[in-house]
């Protein structure tokens, strides 16, 4: 280790601590132990460009233990990316960049830094995926590039983790790097306490390359890296023995030192340890060279690889294009006889082919239900081990690490992910998609087999509650189309996203199709009069648009004028004006919702006495047919009930 080497180390130590100490908020503990770690890889190895943040050819550096996130906004501010002192001094602080967790904001650096643990490293899992797939495509002369990983103890105790990394070594994603920050401390004290596997052995079992060093030893970080970057058929762990809050004086290799300021008598210690004499915030300048200086690698890289770009090809730079700059795409409405009964996991089969001729970009994952969901590309063939350039990745039963890997995948840039499961197991996915929600990421989730009408498998494979829990997860826009145009609109509003990610709930049954098609542009609004009508209001999303198309035929005969409304997108409806709100609910109608789940969320469109009409408990296994009369699903029981509502 260089002298300059373990100043740059020190550095990060103190800027992460007089941070944590100024906010009176942090974790001390991490930064302070990774610290030789960063060094050594941001010095020698990461390519990136301070100035060009989002530089394609980028590494992707990945913080999956984001509680430590003093560590990377001090190697953003001393490498010299768009993050100044300023910035530092008001760690967690309003109206600042420097959030506890920052997730994601590439313009500053910021590829991934997790939150919830876990969530980094497979999300960088989708990441890899994505460099293997646009090298295939693209050659390696534009696309080559690597994913490292910083995590710890408590990113490889979620599931999700264990998820990603096994699809990690099925594929042989050999140009994934992770470290390890093996320093067996979590909040509640040692890793004993819950924690005793020998992690490097299950990661092999996985078919990961491992090896174990000093975290503190640069000559042995350096020759482990050496040694990753030389195998690119297997994904590699390094597992690094490190002290958490190294160079505490009494809280080196406590829990003390995780997530709590350290204290004026500890960081004195620390400073004195580090024969440190500068002032908080006081940074040498030689220091700032150093980072500096080993950035104008990944500066070089980047103006070479332009220069690569700009000579390629015509066909070669169009087709770069259409990866990285594609247009918005319109999708037409699949054909079906009016009248006949078509499941919308059908419909959207026939748009997904259609999204694979115009949108090459997007890449389908299956979590092991291709058969059912409908939602691979049939023109493509699998991504695997020995051919990168498939565009159906087999996720197998992972669903939570698939939606994470779908995140990597769009937030690499270049591509897009989508990717299907039952709805019932977007309760395993649920974590992932919210992280997509929160950090904007366009993914696209697919979940068919939608309510009680999926029959004889029973409650725990029907979904009750998951529409209104997904609803209310802030910015995710959730389709439920009930026809072929629905469907259309459905595939085209959530692939021409670009600010946070989508669901389309599909049915395994077959819904009636239309004799008309509605207007696209009504669809896209979210909600539109799908039946004119004057007395009362019928607002039904996806297979309960016919269903309340029967009911309104049914109380037409009795002499009630039924308007029926489909709902598509309750988050797209609830963005429209109160005038066109009005104009399709009505201002003194009573209105009432009719779908086959919980009605938890409607209040706020059911009105003036009418009712919300649905099931607010668990389904039964039996045949569809028996359960839409058991649970008065029937175009008869909601006539009756809208009769009795309105006479009452």
């Amino acid at each position: 280790m260089t002298e300059i080497d373990l100043l740059a180390a020190n550095t990060i130590r103190v800027l992460s601590t007089d941070a944590v100490e100024k906010a009176n908020s942090g974790h001390p503990g991490m930064p302070m132990g990774m610290a030789d770690l960063a060094v050594v890889l941001w010095s020698k190895y990461l390519n990136v460009d301070p100035t060009d943040p989002t530089w394609p050819d980028r590494d992707r550096f990945v913080l999956s233990n984001g509680h430590g996130s003093m560590l990377l906004y001090s190697l953003l501010h001393l490498s010299g990316f768009p993050l100044s002192m300023e910035e530092i001094k008001n760690f967690r602080q309003w109206g600042y960049e420097t959030a506890g967790h920052p997730e994601a904001h590439q313009a500053i650096g910021i590829e991934t830094t997790t939150g919830p643990l876990g969530q980094g490293i497979s999300t960088a899992v989708g990441m890899a995926i994505a460099e293997e797939h646009l090298r295939a495509v693209h050659g390696p002369d534009l696309t080559d590039h690597r994913t490292f990983v910083f995590c710890g103890d408590g990113d490889l105790m979620e599931g999700v983790a264990s998820e990603a990394a096994s699809l990690a070594g099925h594929l042989g994603l050999g140009r994934l790097i992770v470290f390890y920050d093996d320093n067996s401390i979590t909040i509640d004290g040692s890793t004993d306490l819950a924690f005793t596997e020998d992690v490097p052995a299950r990661f092999a079992a996985y078919g990961w390359q491992t090896m174990t060093i000093d975290g503190h030893d640069h000559a042995a970080i350096d020759a482990a890296i050496q040694e990753a970057l030389a195998d690119d058929g297997h994904p590699t762990l390094i597992s690094c023995k490190t002290h958490i809050g190294y160079t505490a004086p009494t809280k080196v290799d406590t829990a003390s030192a995780h997530g709590s300021p350290l204290g004026d008598d500890e960081i004195m210690g620390a400073r004195e340890a580090m024969g440190w004499e500068l002032e908080p915030f006081e940074v040498p300048e030689e220091v700032y060279a150093f980072f500096h200086t080993a950035m104008e690698r990944g500066t070089a890289a980047n103006q070479a690889w332009k220069e690569r770009l700009a000579a390629a090809p015509g066909d070669v730079r169009d087709g770069w294009d259409r990866y990285w700059n594609p247009t918005d795409v319109t999708l037409d409405a699949p054909s079906f006889d009016a009248g006949s009964a078509v499941a919308t996991r059908k419909q959207s089969h026939a748009v997904i082919q259609q999204l694979g001729e115009r949108r090459p970009d997007v890449m389908s994952a299956s979590g092991d239900l291709a058969g059912s969901t409908n939602s691979l590309f049939d023109a493509s063939h699998d991504f695997t081990v020995d051919d990168r350039t498939g565009r159906n990745i087999r996720a197998g039963v992972r669903e939570h690490g698939m939606a994470a890997a779908l995140n990597g995948i769009t937030q690499h840039g270049g591509l897009r992910g989508m990717g299907a499961t039952f709805m019932t197991f977007s309760d395993y996915m649920r974590p992932s998609v919210r992280l997509a929600a929160l950090m904007e990421v366009p993914s696209v989730f697919i979940w068919t087999h939608d309510s009680i009408f999926l029959g004889e498998d029973g409650p725990t494979h029907q979904p009750i509650e998951h529409l209104a829990a997904l609803r209310a997860i802030p910015n995710l826009d959730v389709h439920r189309p009930a026809d072929p145009t629905e469907t259309a609109v459905a595939w085209e509003e959530s692939i021409n996203r670009v600010d946070g990610p989508s669901g389309i709930v599909l049915t395994r049954q077959g819904l009636r199709i239309p004799e008309a098609e509605p207007d696209r542009a009504d669809v896209r609004r979210g909600a539109y009069v799908r039946l004119e009508g004057d007395d009362v209001v019928l607002v039904a999303t996806g297979s309960e648009v016919p269903l309340a198309e029967d009911a309104a035929a049914i109380l037409g005969d009795a002499g009630i004028s039924v308007r029926v409304v489909s709902m598509p997108c309750f988050e797209a409806f609830e963005r429209q004006d109160a005038d066109y709100r009005s104009a399709v609910l009505g201002t003194d109608l009573p209105v009432f919702s009719v779908e086959a789940g919980a009605t938890f969320g409607w209040s706020s469109i059911v009105a003036n006495g009418g009712e919300a009409i649905g099931i607010d408990h668990f389904g039964a296994s039996a045949p569809a047919g028996v359960l839409a009369e058991q649970f008065g699903f029937t175009p008869e029981s909601v006539a009756a009930r809208v009769q009795s509502s309105m006479q009452s």
